[in-house]
Order: structure tokens, then C-alpha cells, then sequence
């Protein structure tokens, strides 16, 4: 990471979103507010589903030994046994 890119903080990202859309639903912002508060609604979301991605992909790298998933080892219950 460079460093001019900032950390992206995923909760915060988040909680600005769900403020966001509560802001919205309140129905005291002007239409032009609003659209401002939709357009910032989008890059939150697009932000969020990212770092949901790339999270997704770091674990799947991680359950993953030899090309085949570490979950095909594990007994039902998805734990391994504590001997």
C-alpha cells in the first residue's frame, strides 16, 4: 500500500452509510441533499462490496491447501477435533 492510499475502515465506511440512508428516509434533506447523499451512498457501497470482496478472496487463499479446500478435511459441525 502506497502511501498516499488511505486505509479503508470498513465498519466506519459502514456506519457513514447506514447514517446515510437514515438521513434520506428522514425526509429533511432538499432533493439536492439527497441526490448528494445517494451519490456519496454509492461510493460507500461500491467501497464496502471491495473490501467484501477481497476479504472473501483472503480467505479462501487461506482455506486452501494444495488446491483443494481445507472444509473437505473438517468432520460435520465445520471444527476440527482437540486432541
Amino acid at each position: 500500500m502506497s502511501d498516499t492510499q488511505q486505509t479503508f475502515d470498513f465498519e466506519q465506511s459502514l456506519a457513514e452509510l447506514t447514517s446515510l440512508v437514515q438521513r434520506m428516509e428522514s425526509g429533511e434533506l432538499t432533493l439536492e441533499q439527497s441526490l448528494g447523499a445517494f451519490e456519496q451512498g454509492i461510493h460507500l457501497t461500491r467501497s464496502c462490496q471491495q473490501a467484501l470482496a477481497e476479504a472473501e478472496q483472503k480467505v479462501r487463499i487461506l482455506t486452501e491447501q494444495n488446491g483443494q479446500s481445507l472444509s473437505q478435511s473438517l468432520p460435520p459441525g465445520g471444527r476440527e477435533a482437540v486432541e
